[in-house]
C-alpha cells in the first residue's frame, strides 16, 4: 500500500532533496540527482523591494553593488537570518531543479539542518519552504544526511562518526542504532577562516581584502602541514595607509598563522565529542574512523592532524560537498524506511 502511494505520488508531484547551506545550497530531484549547486546569495533592488539575482549571479555581486542593490547571504551559521530572501531563494532553485516538467501538486521536499538547532529555526526553514511552492517538508539532521549519503550503517548496533565542516558551521556526530548519541555544533567553517585571513592580512601587511578575495586564497593557498615547495598566491587589496591599490604574496606558512587558532578550536571540539562518546562506540570509531564531509574538509592536511590528534582513522568522503544532498535523496528514494530518523513532522513542532 505504501509503495502505490508513493508511485501515486511520483506521477503527482517532484520529489526534491535540498542541502541548504550556508555558502551553498545544493537541490536532489529524485530520478534524476544532483541538479542545483549554487551559492546561497540573493541579491535585491532596496528600491523596488524585488529580486534581481539569485545564486550564482547573486555571488558575483557581492561587496560590489550600487547603492539602490542589496547582495545578502540569507543564512548565517546554518540557520535562516533573512526568512523573505531565503524563501525567494528557495522559490527559485526549486522551480529550477524541476525544470519544464510541471506536475499538480508542489514538491515534497526532504530539507537538511545543523543538528540541534532550535524549533523556532527549524520552523523558520520549513515555513521558508512551504511558502517557496513545497507540498510537504520533512526536515533531517545534516550528520544523519551525510551519513546516509556515504553509505554508513546508521541502522545498525555500531558506532559511526561524522563531522561536517560546512560555510557556517562544523557538525560533529556520532550515530549509532538510527539516531545522533552525541553531537556538536560550532560555528568554526569556512567563513570563519575567511575571516581569520582577513583579520591577518589587515594585522600583519596593513592591507584590507574582501571575503571573496580570503575565499579565493583559501583555496589555493591554505595548508595545515607544511609541503616541500612552499604554496604562493598574489594578493591585491586596498592599503590602509595610502588608500591605494597594492599587492603582496601570500604563502602557505601565513595561511596557517592565520587559521591555526579556528582549526585547533575545531579539532578540540571533535574531541570533546569523542570524550563523552560511550565506550563501546568509541571502540567501534576506532576501528571504522572519523568520517570527513562538507567543503571545509578540503582544507589540505585537515584529516592528517585530526588523524594525529584524536588517534584513529580519519577518511575524507569521496565528493564530500555533496554527502549532505545525497542523503536526503537515499531518504526520498524510501521515505517510510527512512521516516524515524527525520526530525518531528510539522505538526508536531512547537
Amino acid at each position: 500500500m505504501n509503495n502505490f502511494r508513493e508511485k501515486i505520488s511520483g506521477f503527482l508531484s517532484h520529489d526534491i532533496g535540498i542541502d541548504l547551506g550556508t555558502a551553498n545550497t545544493l537541490v536532489y530531484l529524485r530520478g534524476k540527482g544532483i541538479v542545483v549547486n549554487e551559492p546561497t546569495a540573493v541579491a535585491i533592488n532596496q528600491k523596488t523591494g524585488r529580486v534581481v539575482a539569485v545564486g550564482r549571479e547573486a555571488r558575483q555581486m557581492l561587496g560590489r553593488t550600487p547603492a539602490h542593490l542589496s547582495a545578502v547571504r540569507p543564512l548565517e551559521g546554518g540557520v535562516v537570518s533573512d526568512f523573505e530572501a531565503a524563501e525567494e531563494m528557495l522559490a527559485y532553485f526549486m522551480k529550477k531543479a524541476q525544470g519544464t516538467v510541471t506536475k499538480l501538486l508542489g514538491p515534497r521536499a526532504v530539507i537538511g539542518v545543523p543538528s540541534g538547532i532550535t524549533n523556532v529555526e527549524i520552523r523558520a526553514v520549513r515555513d521558508a519552504a512551504m511558502n517557496a511552492g513545497a507540498r510537504e517538508v520533512f526536515i533531517i539532521e545534516e550528520p544523519m544526511a551525510a551519513a546516509l549519503g556515504i553509505r554508513l550503517p546508521v541502522r545498525d548496533a555500531v558506532g559511526s562518526m561524522i563531522v561536517d565542516v560546512g560555510g557556517g558551521t562544523a557538525d560533529i556526530a556520532v550515530i549509532s542504532l538510527g539516531g545522533i548519541v552525541r553531537s556538536k555544533n560550532v560555528r568554526i567553517a569556512g567563513d570563519k577562516l575567511n575571516k581569520d585571513i582577513m583579520a591577518y592580512v589587515r594585522s600583519e601587511f596593513k592591507i584590507l581584502i574582501g571575503e571573496k578575495t580570503a575565499e579565493a586564497v583559501k583555496i589555493s593557498v591554505a595548508s595545515l602541514v607544511s609541503s616541500p615547495s612552499p604554496l604562493e598566491a598574489l594578493v591585491r587589496g586596498r592599503d590602509l595607509i595610502t588608500g591605494l591599490p597594492r599587492e603582496i604574496v601570500l604563502t602557505d606558512n601565513d595561511m596557517r598563522e592565520a587559521i591555526s587558532p579556528s582549526v585547533d578550536a575545531l579539532i578540540e571540539a571533535v574531541h570533546g565529542v569523542l570524550e563523552t562518546t560511550p565506550p563501546e562506540i568509541l571502540s567501534d570509531i576506532g576501528r571504522s574512523g572519523i568520517h570527513l564531509v562538507g567543503g571545509g574538509v578540503l582544507l589540505r592536511g585537515l584529516d592528517s592532524l585530526l588523524s594525529e590528534w584524536m588517534k584513529v582513522p580519519v577518511h575524507v568522503a569521496d565528493d564530500p560537498m555533496t554527502a549532505v544532498v545525497r542523503g536526503t535523496g537515499v531518504v526520498l528514494e524510501n521515505l517510510d524506511e527512512h521516516r524515524h530518523l527525520l526530525i518531528e513532522h510539522e505538526d508536531d513542532v512547537i
